[in-house]
């Protein structure tokens, strides 16, 4: 129904323009339900967006295109104009029914689309170097990147996930130093950890790896190959252990390594030199950013001919570029805001369209134990790993958490509130509203498919908390389209929050298994698609849908 509104709107639109001689490209029109029932089912801004090109008043155009809509919709709708220039449109007579029966045939897929088919995109993050195993900092960018990607897909994307890493420079060299140093004291040498030395346990686990292996044969070795290659293996099954744990999977593991191996690095380098954006000066390479905004210029290539990290992201953009993905997604932590756009700016000055480039930051997680923060750092050891975080709290709960915030808030995990079954634990409200859903369909011996059978009388639907809840329904696959256009996965999980609600407040306040047959399949029916919407927003969100708890 939502869809005929939008197309009755447009054909409105353009029967106005050619009666009147108006030639412009028009935006799209938007349709949303509102929030005040008494504005209808639906309202659009159409005229107030297109009333410039016409040059008349919002209200006057809004009235000339409710009178095409209304002499064309047929019997069940009624367009009207509202304040200064916006059309609500209320369903009429049958409509209503129509409009519930058809969320009702959606089943599970009631909130995906396809406005993405044919489109490809690449979402990258975790990419987290393989110096340890994964901190609670790295699960938030974790959970929103995925779900990121499982939006996108919902919606009909093709979507590559994807984890760029590097397994070399100076943090890599400390990490191997500091497990040559771990196996020496399993020698019994009294060497020291250096002061920036990794200090976790999984050090020495490493360490007694190589002890199994090569004895004490690597003791007086200098070199740092082989301590480097058993640390890197070793992390990053780590990573990858830790990853499937929390249901994420990638589809490309790319390298950094690769870029310098195959030229990209050099081509890069020389391509913004051909442009004339870069000079040297003091043994180092600068990129012109402050000819493009920036408060100064940026340094490419250190005078110690060390890349900083601007030139091998520049590259590696560039290869995504080439892939031909239509829209990339970079997932980051708050400390990349100040670096990103010098990344971009260059890659804009080169020719590539950086509007098909979406940054997506994400603010640091403080975890809450007893109301106190839990002091981490990662160097010393004293963090709180990934895996701990879901042993304590759960999986689900450690999901729904990381990404029910705007990205942009700073996040207090609250380990208490995580394990709490209550109402105050969002995630458990959710699962809660399913589980009493399968409950009640187990207590009357149906299920979604069998009624699918029966003859379902969505007219006596007519309670005001019956028809909050149909209003909310009708809502999920415009909030699931905008949650992944946006970026922004805390638009779901606040909508499947208010959909909870809107749901054990009826649930409370109304007898579902009614003796009148025609009414409690109405109800079940109802309660059906709540289930399937609650079913399919937590499968986007990568979060289990309990029948029993």
């Amino acid at each position: 129904m939502q869809n005929k509104v939008k197309e009755l709107l447009e054909q409105a639109r353009a029967a106005v323009a050619e009666k009147e001689g108006v030639e412009a490209s028009f935006p799209p029109v938007v349709i949303t339900v509102p929030k005040d029932t008494t504005h209808g089912n639906f309202t659009s801004n159409a005229a107030l967006i297109s009333s410039k090109a016409f040059k008349k008043a919002p209200a006057v155009l809004a009235a000339q295109l409710v009178e095409y809509c209304n002499a064309n919709c047929g019997s069940d709708l009624s367009f009207e104009v509202a304040g200064p220039g916006f059309i609500n449109v209320t369903l009429l007579g049958d409509a209503k029914s129509s409009a519930f029966m058809t969320l009702f045939n959606s089943g599970e897929k009631i909130g995906l689309s396809d406005i993405g088919k044919g489109r490809k995109v690449n979402v990258e993050y975790v990419s987290a170097n393989p110096t340890g195993p994964l901190t609670v900092g790295h699960g938030r960018n974790a959970a929103v990147g995925d779900v990121i990607s499982r939006l996108f897909a919902a919606v009909g994307y093709d979507v590559t996930k994807e984890y760029y890493f590097n397994d070399a420079g100076n943090q890599m060299n400390v990490l191997a130093r500091s497990v040559r140093c771990r196996y020496r004291q399993l020698l019994g040498s009294d060497e020291q950890l250096e002061e920036n030395g990794y200090q976790g346990e999984y050090i020495v686990d490493i360490a007694k790896e190589i002890k199994k292996d090569f004895g004490d044969s690597l003791k007086d070795a200098d070199e740092l190959k082989t301590f480097k290659e058993y640390a890197v293996r070793a992390t990053f099954a780590m990573i990858k252990d830790s990853l499937k744990k929390m249901r994420v999977n990638h589809d490309v593991y790319f390298n950094e390594h690769s870029l310098y191996d195959s030229g990209r690095i050099k081509q890069t380098l020389d391509l913004i030199a051909e442009k004339g954006l870069s000079y040297e000066k003091d043994g180092a390479v600068w990129y012109k950013a402050s000819l493009f905004g920036a408060e100064k210029d940026r340094a490419l290539v250190k005078s110690t001919g060390e890349p900083t990290y601007r030139l091998p992201d520049i590259a590696y953009h560039r290869d995504k570029f080439e892939r031909g993905y239509d829209r990339i997604v970079d997932i980051f932590g708050a400390d990349h805001i100040a670096q990103y756009p010098d990344v971009l700016s260059c890659l804009k000055t080169l020719g590539y369209d950086v509007d098909k480039v979406t940054v997506a930051i994400y603010q640091f997680v403080t975890l809450l134990s007893n109301g106190e923060a839990v002091k981490m750092s990662t160097r010393k050891a004293n963090y709180v790993t990934l895996d701990e975080l879901m042993d304590d709290v759960g999986v689900d709960a450690v999901r729904y958490f990381f990404v029910m915030r705007r990205l942009g808030s700073h996040l207090e995990f609250d380990l208490a509130l995580a394990k709490k079954q209550s109402p105050d634990n969002p995630v458990f409200y959710i699962q809660y509203a399913y589980a009493r859903i399968a409950s009640i369909f187990r207590k009357a011996e149906v299920t979604s498919e069998s009624l699918s059978g029966k003859e379902i009388k969505a007219e006596l639907l007519s309670d005001p908390s019956e028809q909050e809840l149909i209003k909310l329904l009708g809502t999920m696959k415009e909030t699931v389209e905008k949650a992944a256009e946006l970026c922004e996965p805390h638009r779901l999980t606040g909508y499947l929050e208010k959909l909870a609600e809107a749901f054990h407040h009826y649930y409370n306040a109304a007898q579902i298994l009614v003796e009148d047959k025609d009414l409690c399949t109405a109800r079940l029916a109802l309660l059906s698609v709540v289930r399937c919407a609650i079913k399919c927003g937590l499968d986007i969100l990568g979060i289990s849908a309990p029948e029993k708890m």
